[in-house]
């Protein structure tokens, strides 16, 4: 009974450490593969330089419209492609064999990814948001900043999903490429680089069918831009598009072992 009271605190800072080891050996990876940090740091904030700030320059609501969808948009290529083509080399490689029969925590390996994924998202926010208030005057209460920084944080975790789902299937060299198939369409589908209404009729009908869609209007009413309705909705559909990818790609690594 001593033995037991004993070795439970150690096993658990044991987990807790290898939780730990695997998100910094993640971001160890992350920088010295500069050809996927690089783009996905400097994209969003470029995009939104010329598009929401030099184009619409002196347009308040296309400054704060944008930043609120370039948020958006900064939090999808860190979940697509640190998930979809990272996970579909290392399972190629057999990475991923050697993770199943390591000594460490179950979903270490994901949550991983996970992090660096959030990390990511974080770190393009505060820059778009500097660019916001700075140049495109955009300004905002305190609580509306937490706002779409809370979203843009979490907000990774459906695209994550899709990743992981298409990481899961597709080999190593055509990963990258069903990941641009699936990252710039929606992008732009989903209203992230020009207002729905400026899109013909039916590509604002299907709309809804995208996860950028529904991150997109949570992010435009924390500014102010559309109404504050249907937000349950918008959450449920998200969670359950997240379940969806997860359990299928679950399924998909499980036939693959």
């Amino acid at each position: 009974m001593n033995t037991a009271a004993i070795s439970t605190p150690a096993s658990s800072h044991s987990s807790h450490a290898a939780y730990l080891l695997e998100a910094k050996f993640e971001f160890l990876r992350v920088l010295r593969t500069p050809s996927f940090a690089v783009p996905t740091l400097l994209f969003p904030p470029l995009f939104y330089l010329l598009f929401g700030l030099l184009l619409n320059h002196g347009n308040a609501g296309a400054a704060h419209y944008l930043f609120a969808t370039y948020s958006v948009f900064g939090v999808m290529a860190p979940s697509l492609f640190g998930f979809g083509v990272a996970i579909a080399i290392e399972r190629e490689r057999g990475l991923l064999a050697l993770k199943r029969v390591a000594p460490m925590p179950p979903g270490a390996y994901l949550l991983a990814k996970l992090a660096m994924a959030m990390l990511f998202a974080l770190i393009i926010f505060v820059v778009l948001s500097v660019m916001a208030f700075t140049l495109g005057g955009v300004r905002l209460a305190f609580v509306q900043w937490l706002t779409i920084g809370a979203i843009a944080l979490l907000g990774v975790m459906p695209f994550c999903a899709l990743g992981l789902m298409i990481g899961a299937r597709a080999n190593a060299s055509a990963a990258p490429a069903f990941v641009n198939l699936i990252y710039l369409p929606m992008s732009f589908l989903s209203g992230l680089w020009m207002p729905l209404s400026m899109l013909p009729h039916f590509l604002q009908q299907i709309a809804p069918l995208w996860p950028a869609y529904h991150l997109a209007q949570l992010s435009l009413m924390a500014v102010g831009q559309v109404p504050a309705t249907a937000i349950a909705g918008h959450l449920v559909w998200l969670a359950g598009f997240s379940a969806v990818c997860f359990a299928i790609a679950r399924r998909w690594l499980a036939r693959s072992a």
